[in-house]
């Protein structure tokens, strides 16, 4: 596509100079936007590897549950679990997904900041689909998050979990999926928020609650009715039961003892299957993104 602009010059003497003046902008395409969608992933990935601060202070909460407090309530919790099985085992499902919870929803803060100094707008005028930048906005959170998880899934040992090649690809991808629902959770709360302060305070609110009412500390089963109808509406429920279910398919313990530790979820006395969950949570994280796409596409 060429848009021609036509000028016109006088000289001194009053002579016509004009002339045309060509721009060339390049015709929108699929291959454009896949590629727009690359950059800004490989963008998130360069950002969080020249920032080593962001990467360790990631791990210090799920390194401190898993080994402090998995450590000073196994004594307390005992007495009321299985043989095989101590408190860290337990909460590592939820620990999993805490890894992976900070980092997917602020890494969408970066959108707030590149508001506040312009350079969102120099990204949304680029002759690209704004789907495309929220789409690699999304993936390149969602691999950066699932970056922090596998180094804590190299510490599965120290939590009486086995290096089970099955296990562990069904971690990364149980911990892909919740990570890319996470990312877009974050880009569709950042695409109206225009200041970085507002944004901290509204994850700060939210992401605690996500993950103490996932199950990650507690079974599932015998909650009062309200915390109960509560935990179904948790996105984090969706996913922590899953991945509890699938570390103790690898644990030589009775088919007893798993049905008291990961009883499932159940809507009305049904047991939710596990790729119902999933879907759940794929469908959570398509509408969030379908979502933020809309609010960027209103965007100045």
């Amino acid at each position: 596509m060429a848009t021609q602009l036509r000028e016109s010059l006088t000289d001194l003497d009053g002579r016509d100079l004009s002339e045309t003046i060509r721009v060339a902008v390049p015709e929108r395409s699929i291959r454009q936007d896949l590629r727009a969608a690359g950059i800004v992933w490989r963008r998130e990935l360069i950002r969080f590897r020249s920032d080593r601060l962001r990467a360790i202070s990631g791990l210090i909460q799920p390194v401190l549950f898993l080994f402090v407090l998995g450590t000073g309530l196994s004594a307390l919790a005992k007495h009321g679990l299985p043989p095989g099985v101590n408190f860290k085992t337990f909460v590592y499902p939820g620990v999993l997904a805490m890894s992976v919870l900070f980092t997917a929803i602020f890494s969408a803060a970066s959108i707030v900041w590149d508001r506040e100094f312009g350079f969102l707008r120099e990204m949304l005028v680029a002759p690209v689909s704004r789907a495309a930048l929220v789409i690699g906005k999304c993936l390149g959170g969602a691999t950066v998050a699932t970056f922090q998880g596998i180094v804590i899934l190299i510490l599965a040992w120290f939590a009486d979990v086995p290096y089970s090649p099955t296990l562990i690809l069904t971690l990364i991808g149980e911990l892909l999926l919740l990570s890319f629902t996470l990312t877009a959770f974050g880009v569709m709360m950042a695409a109206r928020i225009k200041q970085i302060q507002a944004f901290m305070a509204l994850t700060q609110m939210l992401v605690m609650p996500l993950f103490f009412l996932s199950g990650a500390l507690y079974p599932l089963n015998g909650l009062p009715a309200w915390l109960a109808v509560i935990t179904r509406f948790d996105p984090l429920t969706y996913i922590v039961d899953p991945m509890r279910r699938a570390v103790f398919s690898h644990l030589a313990i009775s088919p007893q003892a798993v049905h008291a530790l990961a009883p499932g979820i159940t809507w009305a006395g049904w047991l939710v299957p596990q790729w119902l969950c999933l879907g759940i949570v794929a469908v959570m994280g398509l509408t969030m993104l379908a979502i933020a796409i809309a609010e960027f596409s209103k965007t100045e």
